[in-house]
């Protein structure tokens, strides 16, 4: 006796619109992934406890930048106001304040902290700014104009209420 038995054909397997999808998602998925990087800016909050003691030495620079709505105060945190700059039409006078921070650079060259402080009313823009102003300054060496660090390692606050 005869026994039939039937033929079973290999399935295949169609992958080819599997590898045309692919073939169109990572190129748009990489082209993408480029635009969604964000511009971050490396802050250090400042310390919980303010009034704590500190030593005072003569060299001793602890800058203050006071954001206000007519001026920008610089000042030293233990020496007081070095230099209040009046704001002008268009909001505060940026080139004064780089101006006063190369001049206070040259007097302190290993000092890198500054702190901002401004009132709650000003605009986020203003913030940063006072510190692109204060972070990074122009000097001339020869026949060349070169960036210089100025105060990079900046703390951002609140400023103190006017009397």
């Amino acid at each position: 006796m005869k026994v039939r038995r039937l033929r079973k054909d290999v399935a295949h397997l169609e992958i080819t619109a599997f590898i045309n999808l692919i073939v169109v998602l990572v190129p748009f998925l990489l082209s993408t992934a480029v635009f969604t990087r964000l511009a971050v800016i490396d802050l250090t909050l400042p310390a919980r406890n303010s009034q704590a003691l500190e030593q005072v030495k003569a060299d001793n620079l602890q800058l203050e930048i006071v954001v206000r709505s007519d001026a920008l105060e610089v000042g030293d945190r233990i020496g007081g106001l070095i230099q209040r700059i009046p704001a002008t039409d268009h909001g505060p006078d940026l080139r004064a304040l780089t101006t006063l921070a190369e001049q206070l650079k040259t007097r302190f060259p290993d000092k890198n902290e500054a702190s901002v402080l401004a009132e709650p009313d000003t605009s986020y823009d203003t913030i940063v700014k006072v510190m692109d102003a204060i972070r990074v300054g122009h000097v001339v060496q020869g026949d060349k104009v070169v960036r210089s660090e100025l105060f990079p390692a900046i703390s951002i606050g609140d400023a103190p209420v006017r009397k």
